[in-house]
């Protein structure tokens, strides 16, 4: 399967390229861009599964401080997020009615949890399958530790790879996560918000952590504890169970194929000129 980080392509197409906020051009850029992966993809991995952040959020549940200033960095950003962020929901509404996908929008989960779960989900018995995501977000490479997962990136136009990837995924717990404002383990819960600086972590720190068998036999109380914060926060595998039911719940209750003969009046209705030219990519 192909699993579309669909918010993470459509605000960063509207970052990079800076194109007016207007419902036809952005409609356009996202399907083409859906249509590009899916005809790139489908013959190795199968059918595209949109995938969108859904409203509330668990780990600002758990962790208040989680991506603490967004809000304020879009406010006094020259794109109208609000409206932005209307047109690219519709279009989302609009994929679902109209198109042969499984789309994704689970209620208190980011795309993330879901695109993690559903890879995962291919590891259970009899449901193996190759994947690939596309998404530029490197929280994906930790889900490389399964040989059938592969991760490509839209902005870097690059495949995303490690060597290991459960090292890569211990260090980022470490530490921890600017853009999402969760400080390293070293470094108290308020580190951003309150303009803290961070405790620098050195590389031989994190060898010797890397070691342990036991990291509580390496790290102080304090240490563990944020670090068991960071795990809980990045840690894919961690999202709460009763999200992950959800998710599967909802993948597993859509059919969405007898929308095939939608798409060819919705491009028509839309005016997607360009698109109906190559309407046979999109089913």
């Amino acid at each position: 399967m192909i699993l579309i980080d669909y918010s993470g392509i459509a605000i960063s197409n509207i970052m990079v390229q800076r194109i007016a906020l207007d419902e036809n051009i952005i409609r356009h850029m996202i399907l083409n861009s859906i249509r590009m992966y899916r005809s790139k993809y489908k013959k190795q991995f199968g059918e595209i599964v949109i995938v969108a952040d859904g409203d509330g959020n668990w780990r600002k549940d758990i962790f208040p401080q989680y991506k603490l200033g967004r809000k304020k960095s879009r406010d006094e950003s020259p794109i109208d997020w609000v409206e932005a962020f209307r047109i690219i929901n519709m279009v989302f509404d609009e994929i679902t009615e109209n198109f042969p996908y499984k789309t994704m929008r689970v209620y208190g989960c980011e795309a993330d949890d879901v695109i993690a779960k559903i890879a995962l989900e291919t590891q259970e018995f009899g449901k193996h399958e190759e994947v690939m995501i596309v998404s530029s977000d490197k929280d994906f490479v930790q889900l490389q530790r399964y040989s059938n997962i592969k991760q490509y990136s839209p902005i870097g136009k690059k495949l995303l790879e490690t060597n290991n990837a459960k090292e890569t995924l211990m260090e980022h717990v470490f530490r921890g996560c600017k853009s999402d404002k969760v400080p390293n383990i070293l470094s108290p819960d308020n580190s951003f918000p309150d303009g803290i600086r961070q405790t620098p972590i050195t590389q031989k720190k994190i060898d010797v952590w890397m070691a342990a068998d036991d990291l509580k036999s390496v790290m102080n109380e304090e240490t563990y504890r944020n670090y068991c914060r960071n795990k809980k926060l990045i840690d894919l595998t961690e999202t709460p169970q009763k999200i992950q039911t959800e998710i599967i719940n909802t993948y597993e209750a859509q059919n969405p194929w007898s929308n095939k003969g939608k798409v060819f009046p919705y491009l028509v209705s839309k005016r997607c000129r360009l698109l109906l030219e190559c309407v046979q990519e999109f089913i």
